[in-house]
């Protein structure tokens, strides 16, 4: 069992995580039959919440100065503000899950979240793409778990042209995380972990 794994002898209702100078109370729930997650719904705690956290997450990457802001849609939109507005730029660029009218032609990279039942893709709006490539970018997301679809979007944003200075997250889950994102060891940060509960 991993550092990051808890035993199932008896999985918790709750779970307290620490998010930066934060702790917030999680639920457990299970995701299959063997696995449950401690759910964060970075949406279900208030804008102070997700305020700090932006601040604290654009303080440690303050040093690699980012020129803009990337984060997937949906969750991932608030932290994106926070961070935007806390590293004092005034724009960011979210990738879309829905291909939506304007997006005909957007590049798309697949990808799996283990909160989701089934696989989905992450789109760019080609009419961004000035805005990301040949940039100092941060991409920024609530959880990071699987590391897939943060694998996924990093690949898109290379595929744009993107400088990438750094990956960050309110929460880590588990321990995967890091080997998928090999490639970015050097630029990976969380502001808190939480264990996969396994049976």
């Amino acid at each position: 069992m991993s550092s990051l794994d808890a035993a199932d002898a008896a999985v918790p209702a709750t779970y307290t995580a620490q998010v930066g100078s934060q702790r917030i109370v999680l639920p457990v729930i299970p995701v299959s039959d063997h696995l449950s997650i401690a759910l964060m719904m970075v949406i279900d705690h208030g804008v102070r919440f997700v305020e700090r956290a932006g601040e604290e997450l654009a303080a440690h990457f303050a040093a690699a100065r980012p020129d803009i802001v990337v984060a997937p849609a949906t969750l991932g939109i608030p932290v994106a503000i926070a961070v935007t507005r806390a590293l004092g730029l005034d724009d960011y660029v979210i990738l879309q899950k829905t291909r939506k009218v304007h997006l005909g032609d957007a590049l798309e990279a697949r990808a799996h979240a283990i909160t989701s039942t089934a696989g989905q893709a992450l789109l760019l709006d080609r009419a961004r793409l000035g805005d990301i490539a040949g940039r100092r970018v941060l991409f920024v997301d609530d959880v990071i778990s699987t590391g897939s679809s943060s694998g996924a979007a990093l690949s898109l944003l290379a595929e744009a042209g993107a400088e990438i200075v750094g990956v960050g997250a309110l929460l880590a889950e588990g321990d995967g995380w890091p080997d998928a994102l090999a490639g970015y060891q050097d630029r990976l940060f969380a502001l808190g972990r939480i264990p996969l509960f396994r049976s």
